[in-house]
């Protein structure tokens, strides 16, 4: 088995994998915040179709090279939100009053 990898190698397309084995989806999109070293989670693609889905950080197990194995099997992964994009973020302006 690979060496577990940091979240910052992470890559659209890599495989994402249930705690039960099943092939969930790929990655779509690595969510978090590298400046502060802050991961978010992941959106995670199940289909052409499909919409991605939001897996929070604290449903990914190990990050292998090419592969995120979640700590959640496929029945959970399905009742999962979909992933409509990135939060917004509040800019604030320190000199407005």
């Amino acid at each position: 088995m690979p060496d577990p990898v940091s979240w910052f190698l992470v890559e659209r397309g890599w495989k994402v994998v249930g705690s039960d084995g099943a092939e969930l989806g790929a990655v779509e999109e690595t969510l978090g915040d590298e400046n502060a070293d802050i991961f978010d989670g992941l959106a995670v693609a199940t289909g052409v179709l499909g919409k991605p889905r939001y897996v929070a950080a604290e449903c990914v197990g190990d990050i292998l090279e090419g592969e995120v194995h979640l700590t959640i099997d496929q029945p959970r992964f399905a009742g999962l939100g979909d992933y409509d994009g990135a939060p917004p973020t509040e800019r604030v302006d320190p000199d407005s009053k």
